[in-house]
C-alpha cells in the first residue's frame, strides 16, 4: 500500500517529537507499505521567518537576524540530539545555514526597496519548510531508513497566485511520478516539503497558511496513493474546540462533504482545500495523532459512516465582520447581487456566508475583518450612483461577530434540526442575527455576536449530546 503521510509542525518540532514522527514511518514500512513524507516546517519557524521579513520592510533587519539565530538553534537542538555521531551532523547544519544566510540576504534587498512583495514573500514563508525535510530524511537515514529530501518546487506546480496558489494537477501529476516513482521503487522515503509548490515559470509559491495537508492530499492524487495520513497532535477531528468545550470527542468516521464544511467553518485540523485533491480521486484520509499513534483518528472516505446521528459537529471561524446593503430601491431591480459580489471579487476577499431577504431590501454578507475596510470601500465606489439616488440607503459593516457551522449528514431530510439549533439558543437567551443553509442540508450556518459564540457552541453541542458520541 502506498501511503502518503503527512508530519505537521509539532509533529517535527522537538527532537522527542521528530523521533516519534520517524518510529511512525519506520512502522510503516516494516509493515510492507510505501511511504511518502510531506514535512511541515518546526513549530514557530515559520512566523518567526515573516516576523522578519515584515520588520525588514519597515526597515529594521535585527529582527531577521535574532530570527536566524533563533531558528537555527532550534535546529541544532534537535541535530544535537538524534543525529549524534552521524556523518550527516555537519552537512545537514551547513544546508540549514545555506537557506538561513538566504534569507538574510532576501531580507537585506526587503529593507533596501521598503517592500515586500508577495513573491518574495512565498519564497521566505516556504524556506521553514525546506529546512525541515533535509533535517527530517537525514534522521531517517540515521535510523537506517533511506530517505531523499526533496523541495516541492520541482513537484506541485501552482498557477501564480502567490500566498494562495491552486495546483494544476496535470503537470503535478507528471512531475512527481517522473521525480518519486523511481525513490519509490527503489524503497526510498521521499521527504516532501509541505505548504510550497512552483508556478510555470519555476517561481516558488505557496498554498496558504497551513497548506502541508494541501500538500499530502494534491500529492496523493497525483501519485495514485492508496491513502493519506495527516499525523497532528490531536485524536483526530472533534466534535468542537475542545478549549471551549471540554467534553468535545473524536468523531470517528467523517464523508468528504463533512469535513470539508468543517474545514471551511473553523476546523482547525485541516487546510480548507485539503480534502478537494482526494475526493476527486476517491483517496481515503486519516486524522492521527503522533503522539497517541494507537489511536484509530478520524476516517475521512466519500460516503457518511450510516449511522443514525444528525448533527456531528459545531464549529466557529471568529474575526468577522457582516456586511449589509439596504434599501427599498433594490427590490426587483436586476443585477445588484452580481454588481456587489463583483465588486467584492475585485477585492480578492472570500465570501464566508451570504443571506438575503424574500423582500430583495437587503443583501448581508460575512467577510474576515482584516478585509473589511477595502470591501466598503469597493461597494461605496461600485453602488455611489444608488446611494445618491438613495436606491440604497446605505451599506453598513457590523463588526465582532462568529459564523457557526452545525455540521452532519445526517440532517438532510430529517425535520427538526433547526428547531433544535434555534431553540437552545432561545433557551439561552443568544440571538441570532443572520441565517443560512445550502441546499445540500449539511451544513446550517448562523451570526451571533463574538460575545455569544463560545456559549453558543457548547449549548449547540450539549443539545445533540455530541459528547457522548450518541
Amino acid at each position: 500500500m502506498l501511503v502518503v503521510m503527512k508530519f505537521g509542525g509539532t509533529s517535527v518540532g522537538s527532537a522527542a517529537a521528530l523521533q516519534q514522527a520517524t518510529s511512525i514511518v519506520k512502522k510503516a514500512r516494516e509493515e510492507g507499505n510505501e511511504v511518502v513524507v510531506v514535512a511541515s516546517a518546526m513549530s514557530g519557524v515559520t512566523d518567526l521567518l515573516l516576523r522578519g521579513a515584515r520588520q525588514a520592510e519597515a526597515g529594521d533587519v535585527t529582527t531577521a537576524d535574532h530570527a536566524r539565530q533563533e531558528i537555527m538553534a532550534k535546529h541544532t537542538q534537535v541535530i544535537e540530539v538524534l543525529l549524534a555521531g552521524s556523518k550527516a551532523h555537519p552537512s545537514v547544519l551547513t544546508e540549514i545555514g545555506a537557506l538561513l544566510d538566504e534569507f538574510e540576504a532576501l531580507c537585506q534587498s526587503v529593507s533596501v526597496l521598503g517592500e515586500l512583495t508577495p513573491r518574495a514573500l512565498d519564497v521566505i514563508a516556504g524556506m521553514g519548510e525546506r529546512m525541515s525535510v533535509r533535517q527530517v530524511a537525514a534522521v531517517l537515514e540515521h535510523q537506517r531508513i533511506p530517505a531523499q529530501a526533496i523541495d516541492a518546487t520541482r513537484l506541485i506546480v501552482t498557477d501564480d497566485r502567490y500566498g494562495s496558489a491552486i495546483p494544476l494537477m496535470s503537470p503535478t501529476a507528471e512531475c512527481s511520478q517522473t521525480l518519486l516513482n523511481p525513490l519509490i521503487k527503489e524503497r526510498v522515503t521521499p521527504v516532501v516539503t509541505g505548504f510550497i509548490g512552483a508556478s510555470e515559470a519555476g517561481i516558488p509559491t505557496t498554498l496558504g497558511r497551513g497548506g502541508s495537508d494541501y500538500s499530502a492530499t494534491i500529492l496523493g492524487r497525483a501519485l495514485g496513493a492508496d491513502e493519506v495520513w495527516i499525523w497532528t497532535d490531536v485524536n483526530g477531528v472533534m466534535t468542537a474546540d475542545p478549549r471551549v468545550v471540554p467534553d468535545a470527542c473524536t468523531i470517528p468516521h467523517l464523508s468528504y462533504a463533512e469535513v470539508g464544511e468543517m474545514a471551511y467553518f473553523g476546523a482547525k485540523v485541516l487546510h480548507p482545500q485539503a480534502i478537494r485533491p482526494v475526493r476527486r480521486s476517491v483517496i481515503p484520509v486519516r486524522i492521527l495523532n503522533t503522539f497517541e499513534p494507537d489511536h484509530p483518528g478520524t476516517l475521512i472516505t466519500k460516503d457518511p459512516d450510516g449511522s443514525n446521528q444528525t448533527v456531528k459537529a459545531v464549529t466557529a471561524i471568529k474575526q468577522l465582520s457582516m456586511v449589509t446593503i439596504e434599501g427599498a430601491g433594490m427590490i426587483g431591480v436586476p443585477g445588484v447581487s452580481a454588481r456587489t459580489f463583483g465588486a467584492v471579487a475585485r477585492t480578492s476577499t472570500s465570501v464566508l456566508m451570504i443571506s438575503q431577504s424574500s423582500s430583495e431590501q437587503s443583501i448581508c454578507f460575512v467577510v474576515s475583518t482584516s478585509e473589511k475596510e477595502k470591501v466598503l470601500a469597493a461597494l461605496q465606489e461600485e453602488m455611489a450612483l444608488e446611494l445618491d439616488r438613495r436606491d440604497i440607503e446605505r451599506i453598513r459593516p457590523q463588526d465582532e461577530i462568529v459564523i457557526l457551522a452545525v455540521v452532519g449528514a445526517g440532517m438532510k431530510g430529517t425535520p427538526g434540526i433547526a428547531s433544535r439549533v434555534f431553540g437552545a439558543l432561545g433557551t439561552h437567551h443568544i440571538n441570532v442575527i443572520a441565517i443560512a443553509q445550502g441546499s445540500s442540508e449539511y451544513n446550517i450556518s448562523l451570526v451571533v455576536a463574538q460575545g455569544d459564540g463560545d456559549e453558543a457552541v457548547r449549548c449547540i453541542h450539549e443539545e445533540f449530546r455530541l459528547g457522548t458520541g450518541d
